[in-house]
């Protein structure tokens, strides 16, 4: 699947591309997996967030969003990970997180990195070198674990 991937500070984003995001996030997130919860959380537009957005023709079909390792403890945090239905399974994910860790390695270079992953999905992060950090807890009903890459 052939797809321009724009990784964009939140002060460069076009309002078009902000209503994509929070689009597709909605889609997936709230929709699709019943996740009744404030989206909007106050930080897409917070300190030296950046957005990943992956783009088919002018269809957003991959997110995710980092927030500023300066308002986070140091560590990069990975957030709001998706791929567009019409998108999964592809190997698009793969693609995202190895953008993901090019991008994190330009904008903020040797910061470790965290992320909270739905469980089942353990095993992909662990593969780019994500090891779990604490123990399974519920968040919106889904089990989720903690993972760090130093």
């Amino acid at each position: 699947m052939t797809v321009d991937w724009v990784c964009k500070h939140h002060n460069d984003l076009g309002k078009e591309q902000l209503y994509a995001i929070l689009r597709l996030r909605a889609e997936v997130f709230v929709v699709e997996q019943k996740c009744v919860y404030q989206d909007i959380d106050g930080q897409d537009l917070e300190g030296d967030t950046h957005h990943l957005m992956g783009w088919q023709d002018d269809q957003l079909v991959a997110y995710l969003r980092l927030l500023d390792p300066e308002l986070h403890g140091g560590d990069v945090v990975i957030g709001r990970v998706l791929v567009a239905g019409v998108a999964r399974g592809t190997g698009l994910g793969h693609q995202m997180l190895e953008e993901t860790l090019k991008q994190i390695d330009d904008i903020w270079p040797q910061t470790p990195i965290f992320l909270s992953a739905q469980a089942h999905l353990q095993g992909y992060y662990t593969r780019y070198g994500f090891k779990v950090e604490g123990e399974v807890y519920l968040e919106d009903d889904i089990p989720h674990i903690g993972m760090r890459r130093a």
